[in-house]
């Protein structure tokens, strides 16, 4: 299968899936542009109405965060808006802030699962979603336009900045309020890595507040140790210390905490795919997954379709990138969607990926039947899948590509049913990105070979 999902992304320069991204100081993650910025987001978010603009800023804990939080505060200011600092919190306290305290953008300072080195910046409108490729792509513009430079207040228009103290705790109660109020967690022994991110202080209290007996790991950030051998990219570090505790689960978050890798009591990870099978089946059998079915991207394991399939459901795949999976879900009315990577969003409950809110969905499942999260993640059996990127010399569309696209149609009818193929393109690097899923894993290693090796021939 080549990939062949709308998306926009080729057409921006900066702005990738989730936001800008790069390394901190170095273009684009620099000061300057993130004052730059800053002026062109109070620009757009003050369309439509005379009011001052007011804009939320949230950060993880980066080193970095301090110098861009403050830069694009600036900007906002330049330019008359009223900025709301919250700190460190959670990227989808940012996306429920915004939307509660009646702001007209959010923005979050965080490079997620990258380490300290990176930052980025991604944005949120008023409804607490993540802007729109033609919104993004109208600041991009903006942001190249010279008038911007000389589009600031003067005198008593000028913006201000003020903080919201309070910001973890409102995030606390409304992650909380996601819990079924007839339960709680008592009794139950939970160990969360919050990766030194930020939900270092708010996804302790989360889980203590409900009950549980929790220990914490990945909760001292010192501005350079976050995602550093811990939290949703390193589970196995989890993974013992839920041995250690005799806990019944174990909770991964990443360095914003907008997705979650499980860990259940015997130490075994459970990812994405298997908590939405979990979730899905779930809320289908009770009526209360809309329209009986789960969004999901194309990378996400063929055993994860057929444990839809198994209860009558169905999976509707998106693009790579959670942005895609939740405009698809808002499209078609949809409530439940997510990447195998963690990022999972409850629509009924947040408007974009949350760890915490994800994991507590999982929680109300193990209370209410009093199962095991092994036994529960017994509902998604998964298809041996093999992941590979390989650099090429140039870029060129597969479908331009007569060798390789030749040989992916004879791959896919050696598959048949008992597998898939899906080739594409890194949005940012000449990079191939090849997905092979059957029932051998041998051969599944062979068909990446082969299928690299045409592409460079196609190249060359």
């Amino acid at each position: 299968m080549i990939s062949n999902f709308p998306t926009s992304a080729t057409e921006r320069k900066l702005f990738g899936t989730d936001g800008i991204r790069g390394e901190a100081n170095v273009f684009p993650m620099t000061p300057e542009m993130a004052l730059t910025l800053g002026r062109a987001i109070a620009l757009v978010a003050r369309r439509g109405h005379v009011r001052e603009t007011r804009i939320v800023i949230g950060k993880d804990t980066r080193l970095s965060g301090y110098m861009l939080e403050t830069a694009l505060a600036s900007g906002i200011c330049a330019m008359g808006g009223v900025v709301m600092l919250c700190g460190p919190i959670p990227t989808p306290a940012v996306a429920n802030l915004t939307q509660s305290m009646r702001a007209d953008a959010g923005v979050v300072i965080s490079a997620s699962h990258n380490p300290f080195q990176d930052n980025g910046i991604k944005i949120f409108g008023p409804d607490g979603f993540k802007l729109p490729d033609h919104e993004e792509l109208e600041i991009e513009r903006l942001l190249e336009d010279p008038l911007l430079h000389s589009a600031g207040f003067s005198g008593v228009a000028i913006g201000r900045a003020q903080r919201i103290d309070d910001a973890g705790g409102r995030y606390v109660v409304s992650a909380k309020a996601t819990f079924p109020k007839e339960l709680t967690l008592d009794g139950l022994r939970i160990v969360v890595d919050a990766a030194h991110g930020a939900a270092y202080k708010v996804a302790p209290a989360v889980f203590t507040e409900l009950g549980a007996q929790v220990t914490s790991i990945g909760v001292r950030p010192n501005g350079r140790n976050i995602n550093e051998n811990c939290g949703a990219l390193y589970p196995e570090i989890l993974a013992s210390e839920v041995l250690k505790n005799d806990a019944h689960i174990g909770i991964a978050l990443d360095g914003d905490a907008d997705r979650v890798i499980i860990v259940d009591e015997k130490g075994q990870v459970v990812d994405g795919d298997a908590v939405m099978a979990l979730c899905a089946t779930r809320l289908l059998k009770a009526g209360r997954l809309a329209k009986n079915t789960l969004v999901a991207t194309v990378m996400s394991n063929i055993g994860l379709e057929r444990a839809m399939e198994s209860v009558g459901g169905t999976l509707c795949r998106t693009a790579v990138g959670d942005r895609y999976v939740v405009e698809e879900m808002r499209r078609s009315g949809y409530s439940l969607g997510g990447e195998q990577s963690g990022h999972l969003i409850f629509l009924d409950h947040a408007t974009t990926g949350d760890g915490i809110v994800a994991a507590l969905q999982v929680l109300a499942i193990m209370v209410a039947e009093g199962r095991p999260v092994s036994e529960l993640a017994q509902i998604m059996q998964r298809v041996p899948q093999l992941l590979e990127s390989r650099k090429m010399p140039t870029k060129r569309p597969v479908s331009e590509m007569p060798v390789l696209s030749a040989l992916i149609a004879h791959v896919e009818r050696q598959l048949g049913t008992e597998g898939r193929v899906l080739v594409r393109w890194s949005g940012t690097e000449a990079k191939l990105r090849f997905m092979v899923e059957g029932p051998d894993t041998a051969a599944l290693q062979v068909y990446v070979a082969e299928m690299a090796e045409a592409a460079v021939r196609d190249l060359s």
